[in-house]
């Protein structure tokens, strides 16, 4: 369930994009996918913790596939979908490589992996995808807000699952040691 759950977020994360205007939050441009992205690297990490950082790469591999299959059959140009597979891969893989390392709670590697990850994916996709330098849907005045924007919500959205993780591992130690 852990994979179907990362590759139906990916893929969904596209479409939602695809299908609805940017939410304007102040100054701040965020597609509406990136509700999306946040939850794909807490799938991300779940399918780690489980299968283990090899076949994760794996994983990730397939949900690249389906990601970049899925925007272009969306419509969107060659270079958002090469944008959206760079961001993808870099920020995955610093991803599983923090998670890796850090020795600290689940809750805690997922909360910190996300954090650079969702950084990561932010930047790359904007500056790659919709700046001047890329596909030129955002004029260069604009792509820090877009950044910004990106960052806060999947930071919220990495905390939110975070404190969720922690509340599910507190429980099942709780039950554990009852037992």
């Amino acid at each position: 369930m852990r994979i179907l759950f990362y590759l139906i977020s990916i893929v969904t994360a596209n479409v939602v994009t695809a299908a609805f205007a940017p939410l304007q939050l102040g100054m701040f441009i965020v597609p509406m996918g990136t509700l999306l992205i946040g939850a794909t690297f807490i799938f991300r990490d779940l399918v780690q913790n489980k299968y283990g950082r090899a076949k994760t790469y794996l994983f990730i591999f397939v949900a690249l596939a389906f990601s970049a299959l899925a925007s272009f059959m969306l419509g969107d140009t060659l270079l958002i979908v090469l944008a959206s597979a760079i961001s993808f891969v870099v920020a995955e893989t610093a991803d599983t490589e923090i998670y890796t390392r850090l020795k600290l709670p689940m809750a805690w590697r997922v909360f910190y992996s996300g954090i650079v990850g969702g950084f990561l994916d932010s930047v790359i996709f904007v500056i790659i995808g919709l700046s001047p330098l890329g596909a030129n849907f955002l004029p260069w005045e604009a792509v820090p807000a877009a950044i910004v924007g990106q960052i806060i919500v999947k930071t919220v959205i990495q905390m939110i699952g975070a404190l969720i993780l922690n509340q599910v591992y507190v429980i099942k130690e709780k039950r554990l040691l009852s037992e």
